[in-house]
């Protein structure tokens, strides 16, 4: 069903992140990788008279999707998109999770989902998986003990840094508004995403931009 198609860099926006990373805006040193459902028509009532098979049902909490996912790598320091992955939304999580890595980074943070990713045949060696305690174990803890009060703050600290990638996913969905898929098919759909998430990066350094450009224009009417 092409559930698992190649990685799919922003080769759409790849001239923004080659921007972004000259002026320092996008960093390598660490990775957030996450995912988020896009719906899509259950209905049949169409030319084909058939849903989408590339397109798959899925359960999150008790409730049914119906559609893909987004699985993006972001940039821990900035928050900015370097890598997105589309499947259909049946496919696990931790699947496409070594999938998201540029490959030079040496940390990555994930939330409980991707627990084992380190261990699966994809990994890369050289990389530090910090990966979220599941909810249960973490309610779990005994607050008296000092050991755990450690333990939970490290776990406040990775959410700190995962929060990072909750930025791409509410941009593309509330600023643009892509809840939906607008094609049949992942090739386009996923195609569609690569480029929103590179216009994700603009809207999301467009401050720091025009305050970098005033440094330019400035230094250049100093320098004539």
């Amino acid at each position: 069903m092409g559930n698992s198609p190649r990685p799919r860099r922003l080769t759409a926006g790849s001239l923004v992140n080659e921007l972004l990373r000259d002026k320092g805006l996008l960093l390598k040193a660490g990775t957030v990788v996450d995912a988020t459902l896009i719906a899509a028509p259950s209905s049949t009532k169409n030319a084909s008279g058939e849903r989408d098979p590339d397109m798959h049902q899925t359960k999150k909490g008790n409730q049914l999707y119906f559609g893909m996912k987004a699985h993006i790598g972001v940039d821990a320091e900035s928050g900015l998109v370097h890598t997105v992955r589309g499947t259909a939304a049946n496919v696990n999580d931790v699947v496409e999770a070594n999938c998201l890595l540029h490959g030079q980074e040496s940390d990555v943070f994930a939330d409980a989902g991707y627990q084992g990713a380190h261990k699966r045949a994809d990994a890369k060696p050289g990389v530090n998986w910090h990966v979220a305690m599941r909810p249960g174990k973490r309610r779990a803890l005994d607050k008296t003990r000092r050991s755990h009060q450690l333990i939970d703050q490290l776990e406040q600290f990775k959410a700190s840094v995962r929060a990072k990638v909750e930025h791409p996913f509410r941009v593309i969905k509330r600023q643009f508004g892509h809840v939906k898929v607008r094609y049949r098919g992942l090739k386009k759909n996923t195609a569609q995403l690569t480029t929103l998430f590179a216009l994700s990066n603009l809207w999301m350094v467009r401050k720091a931009l025009e305050v970098l450009d005033e440094k330019v224009r400035l230094k250049t009417a100093i320098a004539t």
